[in-house]
């Protein structure tokens, strides 16, 4: 979970700040790498002769007096002031070519082009200051500072070799409690002792498909990549959803829901997954204890040997099977449409995993049934 609040897409591509980090220093290296003077041929003196034309058009606007509010003829300073401004204006324009070469060469030196650069630097960095995200970080420092990394790149390093190491482990003891589970059901005969030992294997697997979460989905993008300025912009691991819950995790979050519907669904989880196979091996125990039960008390047998084609328990991890492939199409499905977003996208197809949960849970359904069968010769035999 702390991996997966780590790679939150909140964090990247909807954090404004990640951007600001990631575009600010493209913006200073092509600012950097700005040379007026090589540009000064077909498109920047072009410019300069019209801003230099328009300029003195506006000089001449400006120094022309306006003619008079009743009408009457302009004085004779008024029309000398125009004339003069006229011819002058009509001399300087021919020139506007030489003095555009001029203003060129001036911007071309270092000194211009560093007062140029350092302006537009300065434009960039407050518009940088002015932009940020309304993220809120303290969750993601809160992990930082949980695990002692510097930055989210290296806490993420770390705890994906954690879990590696984990989920090895965890993987060599769910296969020993299956494979001890099958072992104690092969070699050991049906006798009451040989049905005890079996009963705890069942109760083991019980209580790890239970207790151990059962299906992992999530839906993520392994790399979003995009090109900005000639220069690659990524975002790797960008997380859009991840859930791994055990059953009472997820009959926990359906009751805190406060709707009724999931209150049932809640309840029903419940009832078929934990309820009715404990209530099983508790009646088992006592069958074991006292083998005439069954033929004394029906709720006792009812428990004890023909509850597993009542509880469900095979058909709930069916479902979990086949929401496992719902959820690999599904999200598979969807996040497909965002490649055509026109940026890089690499979206994995394994969205969904099956955890040691499900096949502790698998195996006790299937564990609990030969018990079942056994328990029943051993009952029959006293």
């Amino acid at each position: 979970m702390d991996l997966a609040e780590l790679s939150h897409v909140r964090y990247g591509v909807l954090n404004a700040d990640r951007w600001v980090e990631k575009i600010v220093p493209v913006l200073n290296a092509q600012i950097d790498a700005l040379d007026l003077a090589a540009t000064n041929g077909a498109s920047l003196r072009p410019t300069v002769v019209q801003a230099l034309n328009r300029l003195l058009d506006q000089v001449t606007a400006q120094m022309t007096p306006p003619p008079p509010a009743d009408g009457k003829p302009a004085g004779f300073a008024a029309v000398a002031q125009a004339m003069i401004v006229k011819n002058m204006v009509a001399g300087l324009k021919p020139h506007i070519p030489e003095y555009a070469d001029m203003v060129l060469r001036e911007l071309g030196k270092p000194d211009s082009k560093k007062a140029i650069r350092d302006y537009i630097r300065g434009a960039v960095a407050d518009g940088a200051k002015t932009t940020f995200g309304a993220v809120d970080m303290g969750p993601f420092n809160a992990i930082l500072k949980q695990y002692g990394c510097a930055d989210g790149v290296a806490c993420r390093s770390e705890l994906a070799r954690r879990i590696g190491e984990l989920d090895s482990a965890v993987t060599i003891q769910y296969l020993v409690a299956l494979i001890s589970t099958v072992l104690a059901f092969l070699l050991l005969d049906s006798g009451r002792w040989a049905i005890a030992v079996q009963l705890l294997f069942c109760i083991a697997l019980l209580l790890g498909g239970v207790l151990s979460p059962m299906i992992e989905v999530e839906a993520r993008i392994s790399k979003l990549s995009l090109t900005f300025f000639a220069t690659p912009i990524s975002f790797p691991e960008q997380l859009l959803y991840y859930q791994s819950k055990s059953v009472l995790e997820v009959f926990r979050t359906l009751i805190t829901m406060g709707q009724p519907e999931m209150v049932v669904v809640a309840v029903l989880i419940l009832m078929f997954s934990v309820v009715f196979p404990a209530l099983k091996v508790i009646a088992v125990g006592l069958c074991l204890n006292d083998p005439s039960l069954p033929q004394r008390n029906r709720l006792a047998k009812f428990f004890a040997l023909e509850s597993s084609k009542w509880s469900m328990a095979d058909v709930m991890a069916l479902a979990i099977f086949m929401s496992f492939v719902a959820f690999n199409g599904l999200i598979g499905n969807a996040m497909g449409l965002l490649k055509g977003a026109g940026a890089q996208l690499v979206i994995p197809t394994d969205s969904s995993k099956i955890l040691p949960g499900y096949y502790l849970f698998v195996g006790f359904c299937v564990a609990s049934l030969w018990l079942a069968k056994k328990l029943e010769r051993h009952v029959r035999a006293q």
